[in-house]
């Protein structure tokens, strides 16, 4: 049985105007996108600005989506930080919270080299919970080849990877060379292409804006039935790419805040969208709705 299948959500985290995180609006936010078809929330993630929150900031948010997830989702929180002991601090917080599972990166700003990788996956497999392995070359220096998951497979508690190279081939080749481990999407929009190729979950951006059309897209995709699924998806692709982009933070919470459901601001250093990136991402979530 998949440890993790389904159209996950990377919450981005909810702040007041002057900065302060927002838990009570957090939690409404969870509830809704549980209440549409949502099969897990990831908290403390990238999508999250996990690394403008201090510790006790973070652990609040993971209790607030596992409070409110109660058994209806599956809560993954990401525990990346730069060093291992951090990681597994943030992990064992998680299985005391009540969380399913844990989501990590390898270390982030230190270049560490294969076998220190995979040290650091084993540091965080001492709190006993499954582990996505999230593979994101963009923000820390480590693309994580397959053959190097063929590897983590070895750690009992790594049970699935959270793919987000760009590169689709990933997950055939990851099928190819450790089949045991669950493929996740990573990127939006490369989410139905995984589908088809057989990833079983997707950890995703917009899915936090459009819960029940990401669904279905992603269930079609598994499906097979194309037919269906890639009209919707051409229409809806401009508005995904923008969560491969260097302002996918601000692109997802304006978009959350177009279809009700406002998180407020992002924290420094990331400042608002320009003018003519607002009206933009407008247009594409317009397109989005009508083939909804």
């Amino acid at each position: 049985m998949a440890h993790f299948p389904g159209v996950y959500v990377a919450t981005t985290t909810s702040f007041h105007g002057d900065g302060s995180l927002d838990l009570d609006t957090y939690r409404a936010h969870c509830a809704w996108l549980i209440d549409n078809g949502i099969a897990g929330l990831v908290p403390c993630g990238s999508l999250g600005e996990y690394e403008s929150l201090s510790d006790d900031e973070r652990h609040a948010v993971v209790e607030a989506a596992v409070e409110v997830a109660a058994g209806r989702a599956k809560v993954v929180p990401g525990v990346s930080a730069p060093g291992s002991h951090q990681s597994l601090a943030h992990a064992r917080h998680a299985r005391e919270a009540g969380a399913d599972g844990v989501m990590a990166l390898p270390p982030v700003i230190h270049n560490a080299t294969r076998r220190e990788i995979i040290a650091h996956f084993a540091a965080i497999a001492r709190a006993g919970l499954p582990i996505v392995a999230y593979n994101n070359p963009f923000s820390t220096k480590h693309d994580l080849l397959p053959e190097l998951y063929a590897e983590l497979a070895r750690i009992d508690e790594v049970v699935a990877v959270k793919e987000f190279s760009g590169d689709v081939r990933r997950v055939s080749e990851l099928l190819d060379v450790a089949p045991e481990l669950e493929i996740m999407c990573g990127a939006d929009d490369l989410a139905l292409e995984s589908a088809v190729l057989g990833a079983t979950g997707w950890i995703g951006g917009f899915t936090g804006a459009l819960p029940r059309l990401t669904v279905e897209l992603f269930e079609l995709g598994r499906a097979g039935q194309l037919a269906e699924a890639l009209p919707r998806y051409r229409e809806i692709l401009p508005l995904l790419r923008w969560d491969t982009g260097p302002r996918f933070v601000q692109a997802i919470k304006l978009t959350q805040a177009l279809v009700g459901q406002p998180m407020g601001p992002t924290r420094p250093p990331r400042l608002p969208l320009p003018d003519g990136e607002v009206q933009l991402i407008e247009s594409q979530l317009q397109r989005a709705l009508e083939v909804a």
